[in-house]
């Protein structure tokens, strides 16, 4: 099984959408055997765009903090599996997937439009 988080250094990026990587673990016998960095960078706020860089790489579950309604549609529609509302560091959530202890929280953002001026 493959598990796409996307990240900011060892943390679950909050905002998929804006995530210029993904680490993707792969689990064999509930234990990570591998985990890998793919950027993201070219594809930023393209959702389809992302979703088949997922598809391309053998993702079955997307863990994610926040998302918004076109990234989630677009996600669900190739199959995923998402789980959102996760925070903290990318390994100990994917503990908790393991031990199912993770559940999706419902978490669907609406930022389009919206501009940080900082």
């Amino acid at each position: 099984m493959k598990i796409a988080i996307p990240n900011n250094e060892n943390m679950i990026n909050q905002h998929f959408g804006k995530s210029k990587s993904f680490i993707i673990t792969t689990l064999e016998d509930d234990k990570i055997v591998n985990a890998e960095k793919i950027s993201s960078v070219e594809l930023l706020h393209q959702h389809q765009g992302l979703a088949d860089l997922l598809v391309k790489n053998g993702v079955d579950v997307v863990i994610v903090g926040g998302i918004g309604a076109g990234a989630l549609t677009a996600l669900r529609q190739k199959g995923f599996k998402v789980i959102r509302g996760a925070s903290g560091i990318y390994t100990e959530v994917i503990k908790e997937y393991i031990n199912g202890n993770l559940e999706d929280k419902n978490v669907v953002c609406n930022h389009h439009g919206e501009h940080s001026h900082q």
